[in-house]
């Protein structure tokens, strides 16, 4: 429930988290690596030198590992795992990339939630929206660009959220002080922490109904369990 009440108008902007906010990401994912892995295995069948799933999951770890100076890019991480993969067997580094182009386009293949969808579109009218991921979810390719006056990752900013800088960075993209915006996202963590470290309120997506953790530090302005439940959080505050 909503921890404040806040004068309407107030609030002017809103970001919102991706991945596990607006869809389910497990899935996607699951799938594209599974697309990715069978592209290999036609295209550069040595590369994957009879790994399981697994295999291949602890291997990439380890090659992230190597790559702190990327560790906010997740798109330059996968590619250059995948090239690795590639050339080390002994075929040409190209591969490597066509096999991330195969990986990205089924990544990108979400299904926003419908509920999340209509909110999106309602509060288009009153509010400036912007989208916050430490992913590499696009959502221009996804094709709802047309929903945020900006959309920012973590490989734009430089850094993954909780770090404060993110947030800024986004809002700097649409001229918004940190006071007169909400966050609203999934994770404890990079979403409720980080927002409210930037000084934005902060609304936490709680599907499983989970106790707020006091290591987190302090809890969510509000906690709903679908995103498409923010609309109610606003009236209640006050600011729609």
């Amino acid at each position: 429930m909503p921890a404040r009440t806040l004068g309407h108008g107030e609030i002017r902007c809103i970001t919102f988290d991706l991945d596990d906010t607006l869809w389910a990401t497990g899935p996607v994912i699951d799938r594209a690596e599974q697309i990715a892995h069978t592209w290999l295995e036609k295209n550069a069948p040595a590369a994957l030198a009879g790994r399981s799933s697994e295999e291949l999951l602890l291997h990439r770890r380890e090659h992230y590992a190597t790559l702190p100076h990327y560790s906010h890019d997740f798109t330059a991480l996968r590619r250059d795992w995948l090239e690795t993969l590639v050339t080390a067997a002994g075929y040409e580094r190209e591969l490597g990339q066509r096999a991330f182009e195969v990986f990205w386009i089924a990544r990108n293949e979400v299904e926003p939630f419908e509920d999340a969808l209509c909110l999106l579109r309602k509060l288009q009218t009153s509010f400036t929206l912007g989208s916050i991921t430490n992913g590499n979810a696009d959502v221009a390719h996804i094709g709802l660009d047309a929903l945020f006056r900006f959309s920012v990752t973590a490989a734009d900013a430089g850094v993954m959220k909780p770090h404060p800088q993110i947030f800024s960075h986004a809002l700097g993209l649409g001229g918004i002080q940190p006071s007169a915006a909400v966050h609203v996202g999934d994770d404890p963590v990079t979403d409720v922490q980080g927002a409210k470290a930037a000084g934005m309120l902060s609304v936490w997506v709680n599907p499983d109904n989970q106790p707020w953790d006091p290591a987190h530090g302090p809890g969510p302005d509000a906690t709903i369990a679908r995103t498409a439940q923010l609309w109610t959080v606003l009236e209640q505050w006050g600011a729609v």
